[in-house]
């Protein structure tokens, strides 16, 4: 991802080292993350949605990190956080676990450039707010969940391999990337609509991007012929060694293989 300079020379860890307004908490390893994918939408028209507004220092920082043109939301099982909205800051007060006020939430705002869920941290709340708001996520947007540790902490229904867990989760859409290569499984709106996941300390980012069935291509011509051939099922001769993979991937796409005269 090719990293864009913007008037705003301010990075995110400067912000928070310097911050003297309201409380934030946060992993010092996560300021490369943020940067690497938030720093593209510094002093343009972005719309975020943070879930856990904590003491509202967080909401402030990307107020202040993505410029004047920023619109952010925060959402918070806690009454307390309403009172911190300001100019283009709303916050909501829900339950991120909550379906039926997550789908409720989807009619109130417009969908995000950015999801950043730094909320309860509990596996049940993690893979619901996903799950309600992926599709909520603009088609060239990040969802990303952070604090995954808590995937390996019983204390919050996590455990090393631990079924159910964040990072186990996220780990079985890695195949719904690739869905559309195995039989096994069905392309679903997940493989349409996500471009990649990238794992980090603690972190997992979706990239969203529309995304269509894969198609393989050969330009030019051959260089040289490899090894004998035979007949398939079509009567056209293929190369036998040396080019299993194309084979294969003719096979999958059940197109006839190259012919040699």
């Amino acid at each position: 991802m090719k990293l864009q300079q913007n008037e705003n020379s301010d990075g995110l860890k400067e912000l928070f080292y310097n911050n003297q307004g309201r409380l934030i908490h946060k992993w010092t390893s996560y300021f490369p993350v943020y940067e690497r994918y938030f720093e593209q939408y510094k002093n343009r028209p972005v719309t975020i949605l943070e879930i856990g507004v904590f003491h509202g220092g967080s909401l402030q920082m990307w107020k202040k990190y993505f410029g004047k043109k920023a619109i952010i939301y925060g959402l918070d099982i806690d009454p307390r956080c309403k009172s911190l909205e300001e100019e283009n800051v709303k916050i909501f007060i829900g339950s991120q676990s909550d379906r039926k006020y997550l789908k409720w939430l989807k009619t109130q705002i417009p969908k995000v450039d950015i999801i950043l869920d730094d909320g309860g941290h509990t596996m049940k709340q993690q893979r619901v707010s996903f799950e309600e708001l992926i599709d909520h996520v603009k088609d060239d947007g990040i969802y990303m969940c952070e604090d995954c540790h808590t995937s390996y902490w019983p204390s919050f229904g996590g455990g090393y391999l631990r079924k159910g867990t964040f990072i186990e989760y996220s780990k079985k859409l890695i195949d719904y990337l690739n869905a559309w290569h195995t039989k096994q499984l069905t392309v679903n709106s997940f493989t349409q609509s996500v471009r990649s996941i990238s794992f980090y300390d603690s972190i997992v980012v979706f990239e969203k991007m529309p995304m269509e069935k894969p198609q393989s291509i050969m330009t030019g011509t051959p260089s040289f012929i490899m090894g004998e051939t035979k007949k398939n099922s079509l009567g056209r001769k293929f190369y036998l060694k040396g080019c299993r993979y194309c084979e294969t991937i003719l096979a999958f796409l059940k197109l006839p293989s190259p012919s040699r005269k």
